[in-house]
């Protein structure tokens, strides 16, 4: 979530420090703000999220997330999450699976059948993504960070409320 562009960081009143800049690699841009990591289940309703500093990486974040998930739960995710040691532990003390997409260079691979199940749930999740980014507005007018990111845990629970609604 951008609070400016990069081009506008000089100008930026809200937040100052290189720790807010952040590279997205899908769009091949950096941005300064925050990054947003959310599990949501198959039905595409948020039940965790988290918000960083924009110079983490996904890995980082789910690494700092509470799991205040049932056991035998599992967790799908791109290949940006793929830490053995992290997955391992998961498995290992709280009984949470994670199935993470894997590189085509990996030495743990998934079966055929494994990576269409972890693509299937992948564009489930996107679809959660979009639909969130959607219910941005173009523009987020905060003064202070703690507005900011105010404003964007609304934009998430109004979404939870409605996809528990329909």
């Amino acid at each position: 979530m951008a609070v400016c562009e990069n081009i506008r960081i000089a100008q930026s009143r809200i937040i100052t420090g290189e720790q807010y800049r952040g590279y997205k690699p899908s769009l091949r841009k950096y941005f300064y703000g925050f990054t947003i990591q959310v599990i949501a289940t198959g039905d595409s309703i948020p039940v965790e999220f988290a918000i960083l500093s924009g110079s983490y990486n996904d890995i980082d974040e789910m690494k700092n997330m509470f799991f205040n998930l049932p056991e035998g739960s599992i967790i799908y995710g791109d290949s940006a999450y793929t830490d053995y040691n992290f997955e391992e532990i998961c498995l290992e003390s709280e009984n949470i699976k994670m199935v993470i997409s894997r590189k085509s260079n990996s030495k743990r691979k998934h079966q055929p059948w494994q990576e269409y199940l972890i693509s299937v749930s992948r564009k489930r999740i996107e679809t959660t993504f979009s639909q969130i980014s959607v219910m941005f507005p173009k523009r987020i007018h905060a003064v202070t960070v703690e507005g900011f990111l105010l404003k964007v845990v609304l934009f998430i629970f109004v979404f939870t409320l409605n996809e528990k609604l329909l």
